[in-house]
């Protein structure tokens, strides 16, 4: 972060004096009027309802050109990432700012892998869920409940305990949202296996039954891989925020993961692939696609076209082309090129990227319109779609909760209020309430 040598000056027309604010330059993106001595200067704060143009901390992690549709883990294109890396050299990546060497990824590998197995006592937490409890209520208590289970990690000023709790983050996790997954259908839990791939033990652990041996697929097991790559960091997004702002009281991390959790579950969040493919099933068949997009178009209609457009990305979403070719694959694999609902996709697609009324308004498929189909493919249910998710962005939040601790700068968050309520006032008697 390099101070630059202009200022901005904020002046007032009421006659009150000008002021003078730094600005900061990034690496790369929009520079940054630094405004934390404007109350201390003029009395006054700035009104930015969800942060849309503040700056809540300085991060070498992710950064995104929403204009250009461009997404950077430590600098490294997703496009390049999601071809040439998997999703544990990615963790790497974005734990210790490089990617690992032959060496490195092979050492990472077997830590993580050593610990993907809980503690037994777990087992018992999740007798305490309803068996139609949904995934994300069970996350949100067992990654909770890990920091009962693990004492020696939990000093956050110590860069190695801060470390541990990082893998034991990374590898617990697709553990516990299988676990999730076996309880709500009255399957025994299937215990982690260290010869398998990160994302391969995902799926034995998933699918596999004491009856019959499971097979791994690569090509399924590349699809998951991918999925996590692309939704591992994202920024400085609500769940991310979240996260951050938990950790900046001294939390711990697996109480401020929880949290990260807690936030994605909400439907604006993390439940954007959900709401996409439950649209498709709605509109049923291609036949419907017209009348369906007339709805779209009236305003009154309130109906939605759910995995087009994003918040960030104003032109296309970069994950998306990555997701739809993964969609191929995947449905190739399983002899699926004919399923109705992907053919119902794709008309979707081509006739909204044709119409002028979605090209003019930018509104490309997203990542989210595609990464359903492709769970669905792979037999994972729709109420676990933002479990994987919360999977894959878990290395995301510990390592923005990392470097948040290690930032001198940092301080607990505490965003400040534009008051519109009743002014100082007395409590009148009973009498005359």
């Amino acid at each position: 972060m390099n101070i630059s040598d202009t200022k901005a000056t904020l002046s007032f027309s009421d006659g009150s004096p000008s002021v003078d604010m730094p600005i900061y330059k990034g690496s790369i993106g929009p520079d940054v009027i630094d405004i934390r001595k404007l109350y201390g200067q003029t009395g006054k704060f700035t009104y930015d309802p969800g942060f849309m143009s503040t700056a809540s901390c300085n991060s070498s992690i992710t950064y995104i050109d929403g204009d250009k549709g461009e997404l950077l883990y430590r600098g490294y294109p997703i496009e390049q990432l999601a071809v040439n890396c998997d999703f544990l050299e990615t963790c790497y990546l974005l734990l210790n700012g490089e990617l690992p060497n032959a060496e490195q990824k092979a050492k990472f590998e077997n830590t993580v892998t050593r610990h993907t197995m809980i503690h037994e006592q777990m087992n018992f937490f999740f007798r305490g869920f309803r068996r139609d409890a949904h995934p994300m209520s069970v996350l949100v208590g067992t990654v909770g409940a890990l920091a009962s289970f693990y004492h020696d990690s939990l000093d956050i000023n110590d860069p190695e305990q801060r470390e541990i709790s990082a893998i034991r983050l990374i590898a617990k996790m697709p553990t516990l949202v299988a676990m999730a997954y076996k309880y709500s259908i009255g399957q025994p839990f299937v215990y982690p296996r260290n010869d398998l791939s990160y994302s391969a033990n995902f799926m034995y652990m998933m699918f596999a039954n004491p009856c019959e041996e499971y097979k791994v697929n690569d090509v399924l097991v590349r699809a998951l891989d991918r999925i996590l790559i692309l939704h591992a960091d994202h920024e400085q997004n609500a769940s991310t925020s979240t996260v951050r702002l938990a950790g900046s009281s001294g939390a711990n991390p697996f109480a401020c993961i929880a949290a990260g959790i807690a936030c994605l579950w909400g439907p604006a969040h993390g439940g954007a692939n959900e709401a996409a493919l439950n649209m498709l099933k709605e509109i049923g068949s291609v036949e419907n696609i017209p009348a369906f997009i007339e709805k779209v178009k009236d305003k009154n209609s309130g109906v939605k076209l759910m995995g087009f457009g994003h918040r960030v990305y104003k032109n296309f979403d970069p994950r998306a082309k990555l997701m739809r070719e993964t969609c191929h694959e995947v449905l190739n694999e399983l002899g699926l090129q004919d399923d109705p609902l992907f053919k119902l996709a794709m008309e979707l697609e081509r006739i909204a990227l044709e119409d002028e009324y979605f090209v003019s308004r930018k509104l490309y498929p997203n990542v989210d319109f595609y990464s359903g189909i492709v769970q669905s493919a792979l037999g994972i249910p729709v109420s676990l779609f933002t479990g994987i998710f919360a999977m894959a962005r878990t290395i995301g939040w510990i390592a923005q909760w990392n470097e948040m601790i290690a930032d001198p700068e940092q301080k607990i968050g505490r965003p400040r209020q534009l008051f519109v309520g009743s002014p100082v006032r007395d409590v009148p008697a009973m009498d005359k309430r």
